[in-house]
């Protein structure tokens, strides 16, 4: 094995360039905010297709089992066809699809639809990252990666406030209508601006792609569905996750072993940089969507805010984060990178120690606050982390590298989600049961908010409900509480990575 310098970054004028970035941009930014506008206009679309419950959580798990699965077939795929050509086909599937989800009578025709549509947009993002490391310059890595970052981590913030606003104000179906025009004028943007890759006839491990992706597909239903089936006292839980461990334990066996093409080249995790950016991904994935994951929950059941006004809540976080990011790309270059990574973990770490403090009382400001604290935080975060992984990985291997990014990152938001959501149910009852054995007739505050009076079904039927709003405010406390663990866990990572600026080192090719 020989080490020699990769070639330089495409030459491409200035204009060209920002043409590339805009459209590649809109279409990574419609890809991230499908994996949450969706999520507000559930019960409409369950009233509309007249679906159970437990049914209607399809529209959400088809999409983000589909994006899981062919992530990581987008670095071969840009090889083999050519990324112009992956990106147009792409572009082309997630609008129909949107279109398709639209016009959807049934259940089955958006699942369907929704399924189509994340295996069409699974290549955006990781696709994305790469051609912008490609069409910039070392030194302006970190400002492309800004760039990238901002579409990746407003898309899914901004999804819950865009798609209460549509749902409120036109129909459940505008969801998924607003994905036409702007698709397009992405396709038209790609078209006139980006020039073909070169390809090469590369022999697909069709062993490799197969047990990964049934590891993957194993591990999101049994991430999304195990909650509802009690986790592992279900047999299907049971085989999902069994079947995630045996599929992975073969496909690092394979990866390891064959001497023939692989799915994913084994040198791609003996770079130090990127094994710790994409732990640290993972770690931000988690905390940021599972977050994301709660509040609105939080916000309309227990403080009975509106669908609208939850998402305007919510949003600021979005401002903390593009505001980061444009700070940390300005940074990058004259500070030491690992500083601005310990710092925006610090600052997530405080942001939910603020939530911590959440009461049923509470203001809407101390909601806001620690929302852009935690959004100003991930945005110190991902500008660093997605150069810093990238900075002295093989040219070669930037393909592969994307999709895995990508990957870790989707799937330490479906764990994170997952983790707190069966922590959430679990400690609620748990502290419901706690808090009921305080509830005597010998209380004296029970005494006090029945005036002395016996007892009534209507007056035990209140008592309850408060009780359950405080126990489950608890449990919400209690997440909030593990994610902050998490993340000052992973505060030591920093130390890890290699002293610099990340967009100093000139990637090296390995022959």
């Amino acid at each position: 094995m020989s080490i020699a310098a990769a070639p330089a970054a495409v030459e491409i004028d200035g204009p060209r360039r920002a043409l590339i970035t805009v459209s590649v941009m809109l279409a990574s930014i419609l890809q991230t905010l499908d994996t949450t506008i969706a999520n507000v206009a559930l019960p409409h679309i369950q009233g509309s297709v007249s679906a159970a419950q437990d049914q209607i959580s399809w529209v959400l798990t088809s999409y983000i089992v589909a994006a899981a699965i062919m992530t990581p077939l987008s670095g071969w795929l840009a090889g083999r066809f050519g990324r112009k050509r992956l990106f147009s086909i792409s572009i082309i599937g997630f609008t129909v699809a949107s279109m398709l989800c639209g016009v959807a009578q049934s259940l089955p025709q958006i699942v369907l639809a929704r399924l189509l549509q994340g295996l069409c947009g699974a290549a955006l993002v990781p696709m994305s990252q790469a051609l912008l490391l490609d069409i910039n310059p070392p030194e302006r890595h970190a400002r492309a990666m800004a760039v990238w970052g901002m579409g990746v981590m407003v898309g899914p913030i901004l999804g819950p406030a865009l798609g209460g606003w549509l749902t409120d104000n036109y129909d459940w179906r505008w969801v998924f209508y607003i994905n036409v025009p702007f698709g397009i004028l992405a396709l038209l943007g790609i078209l006139s601006s980006m020039h073909e890759t070169e390809t090469h006839q590369e022999r697909f491990d069709v062993f490799g792609f197969s047990v990964l992706s049934i590891s993957i597909g194993a591990l999101q239903l049994m991430l999304d569905r195990g909650q509802l089936k009690d986790w592992f006292s279900s047999t299907e839980i049971c085989i999902e996750g069994t079947v995630a461990g045996v599929a992975i334990y073969l496909f690092v066996v394979h990866m390891l072993t064959t001497a023939r093409a692989r799915f994913v080249s084994p040198q791609i995790f003996l770079d130090r940089n990127f094994v710790i950016g994409i732990t640290m991904i993972f770690v931000v994935g988690g905390t940021l969507y599972a977050t994301l994951a709660l509040l609105p929950p939080l916000l309309q059941g227990l403080l009975n805010y509106p669908v609208l006004t939850t998402g305007l809540v919510t949003a600021p976080r979005g401002v903390g984060t593009l505001i980061a990011m444009f700070i940390s790309g300005r940074l990058m270059g004259k500070v030491d990178m690992r500083l601005i990574i310990g710092a925006g973990f610090a600052l997530t770490a405080v942001s939910l120690w603020q939530m911590t403090s959440f009461d049923l009382q509470m203001g809407s400001s101390t909601v806001l606050w620690s929302g852009v604290a935690q959004g100003f935080g991930a945005g110190l975060i991902t500008v660093p982390v997605s150069a810093a992984a990238f900075a002295t990985l093989a040219r070669s291997l930037r393909n592969e590298g994307t999709a895995i990014f990508s990957l870790i990152r989707n799937l330490g938001s479906s764990i994170g989600i997952s983790g707190v959501q069966a922590l959430l149910t679990r400690n609620t009852q748990i502290v419901h049961a706690r808090l009921t054995e305080h509830v005597t007739p010998y209380n004296p505050l029970l005494q006090a908010q029945l005036h002395g009076q016996s007892p009534t079904l209507e007056s035990l039927a209140g008592l309850n409900a408060s009780v359950t709003e405080q126990a489950a405010m608890i449990a919400y406390i209690d997440d909030f509480k593990v994610m902050m663990v998490l993340t000052l866990a992973a505060l030591p990572l920093v130390l890890l990575m290699r002293k610099g600026n990340a967009g100093a080192a000139e990637p090296i090719a390995l022959e």
